[in-house]
């Protein structure tokens, strides 16, 4: 019988709170159209994005609270704006620190300076500091409120069967184990996924034999919520220690290891509590006192799964992927698996798309995973070189970069950004893309606009595909909307928003009317006049765009976007 800790985590900054197990009944569901195993980011928000498109899911925690330590702490734009779409970014916003500098620093001397970009339409900022109990207690509330979702805190999967139409999952209690069955089952189990061992599967890729002690302490210190990487410092010659601000005066330490030492070593106080002193001091602030809330010992490892469909169980998140945490990729790039996966699992089950719509997931997946390994992989090869090669290089690039500037990009750490899926499959052929200049491509997230003070364009997208329309006085053409219908009543959610000119009303067929103020919109999206449009899928990513657009094009647009080829009737 699977018993899990009952004993709130000890921490100095958060309430844990120990939830009640789930305990088997003759009245319990046995049932259901989407098992998701793991309660943590990913599992939570995959649950929630179903959720939107009214598909119930059963969520299984195998333990009784939320995750002990931090961990995740940096939240990019895309994982807000993902996060909004789930309902939870207001409280993460409330609570979390934001930020946009990066310093790297060498023998004292501030070497690089990362700047990232923001603008005028940006809702959030580049990246959010929040310790992951945060994020993970607000998804919590979220789906407790949620009818469609049942969480059932305490419960264990011990083993699964596959079958033509479904999975059977042995799940362990603390009165014993019980049968739950589901047409789908997501594994979001994490980098030590049992699912992922009980089916055999290998990860491909890279481990680094660089490991790094994360240490969390609290101390007030006066310094910006700004990322700091130091290279060579005295206290840790030939290793690399990163610096970061967390909400309640809690800073996150990261510090590479000597080769050989042991995850045991490096955590027992008497080598730990030296080290972060070292640190202190190497910054003049000796004379500070701390507390150590949590620590930890990871390994940067670059590796995936060649594919995430595997029967009727799909990988997410850290089961399905490792990623160095350099460059915030992490959590970060799980949240765009639930957002990639979630309305294409929720449309597979309603049975209004194609059977290519959900293979697709484990297509752009994989190849955004790859793409994240190889760039990763400089940072990682920066951060802990593997070899004596790299670090002659990185420490050439150190040594120059005191006096010349040409080298001191090197120090950029990639940081994780919204993946392009321009090769999809569901993205249109025959459309106009190559003829528009500037604007979100084919494969592209569509950009936010802000409309006013504190409005922009992603408040108000829904869970649908996206149609927006750049119209003039006369409103949107009555084939095009004869044709949106005709897709709405076989169950295929199509949201419509007219961007019109200054001064025009609500148009008529449309289900928002956006004006387009000073010509913003259009010069955002590169339209140079009205007729223009742009077809989104519900993960925001553009599948078409066209100067005209006809019935005829919208159809063929459509077919494309919801995994049909040919002339089906859509």
């Amino acid at each position: 019988m699977h018993q899990a800790l009952a004993v709130p985590h000890r921490s100095l900054y958060f309430p844990y709170q120990v939830y009640p197990a789930y305990l088997p009944s003759s009245a319990a569901l046995t049932r259901s159209p989407v098992v998701i195993v793991g309660a943590g980011p990913i599992g939570l928000t995959l649950a929630l994005e179903l959720a939107r498109y009214g598909v119930r899911s059963t969520v299984l925690a195998s333990q009784q609270q939320v995750c002990e330590g931090s961990r995740a702490i940096v939240f990019t734009r895309r994982s807000m704006e993902i996060l909004q779409q789930v309902g939870v970014s207001d409280a993460v916003t409330e609570r979390g620190l934001p930020w946009r500098f990066g310093n790297s620093y060498y023998r004292g001397q501030r070497v690089f300076r990362m700047e990232a970009p923001v603008d005028e339409h940006d809702r959030f900022a580049p990246m959010t500091n929040l310790q992951q109990q945060f994020l993970e207690q607000y998804l919590v509330e979220a789906a407790q409120a949620q009818p469609l979702i049942e969480l059932r805190w305490g419960n264990k999967v011990i083993d699964i069967e596959q079958g033509v139409e479904g999975a059977c999952l042995q799940v362990d209690t603390p009165v014993g184990p019980y049968a739950l069955e589901a047409d789908w089952v997501v594994a979001a189990d994490g980098a030590r996924s049992g699912l992922r061992s009980m089916l055999g599967l290998k990860l491909d890729g890279a481990s680094y034999e660089g490991k790094f002690v994360i240490a969390d302490i609290r101390i007030t210190l006066d310094l910006p919520t700004e990322r700091l990487a130091f290279f060579d410092p005295p206290w840790n010659p030939g290793n690399t220690v990163l610096m970061h601000r967390e909400p309640g005066d809690i800073w996150r330490i990261d510090y590479q290891l000597p080769a050989h030492e042991t995850p045991e070593q490096a955590l027992h106080p008497d080598s730990l509590y030296p080290r972060i002193d070292a640190q202190l001091a190497m910054l003049g602030l000796e004379h500070l006192t701390w507390e150590l809330d949590w620590s930890s010992v990871y390994s940067a490892r670059a590796l995936t799964l060649a594919e995430y469909v595997h029967g009727r169980v799909i990988f997410a998140g850290d089961a399905a992927h490792l990623l160095p945490i350099f460059g915030v990729r992490g959590a970060n790039t799980g949240f765009q698996d639930c957002h990639d996966l979630g309305w294409k699992l929720a449309l597979h089950l309603k049975g209004v798309v194609g059977e290519k719509v959900l293979a697709s997931y484990s297509e752009e997946r994989v190849k955004a995973a790859w793409e994240i390994i190889e760039e990763a992989g400089k940072s990682t090869r920066f951060m802990a070189p593997p070899s004596r090669g790299y670090r002659l290089l990185r420490d050439a690039v150190l040594s120059l970069s005191l006096s010349q500037a040409f080298v001191r990009p090197l120090y950029h750490w990639r940081t994780s950004r919204p993946h392009n899926y321009a090769d999809s499959c569901l993205n249109a052929e025959d459309d106009d893309n190559m003829l528009f200049h500037t604007g979100p491509s084919n494969g592209a997230p569509l950009l936010n606009v802000r409309l006013a003070a504190q409005h922009y364009l992603f408040d108000d997208l829904e869970a649908a595909y996206h149609l927006i329309c750049f119209t003039g006085v006369g409103g949107l053409d009555a084939a095009l909307l004869d044709e949106v219908q005709a897709v709405r009543s076989q169950g295929l959610p199509v949201q419509v928003i007219a961007v019109a000119l200054p001064g025009a009303d609500q148009v008529v067929g449309a289900d928002l009317t956006l004006t387009d103020v000073d010509g913003l919109f259009s010069a955002r999206y590169g339209v140079p006049q009205a007729g223009a449009a742009y077809l989104a899928r519900p993960d925001q990513h553009v599948c078409a765009r066209w100067l005209h657009l006809s019935a005829l094009r919208l159809r063929a647009g459509l077919n494309r976007a919801c995994g049909y080829n040919g002339s089906h009737d859509a």
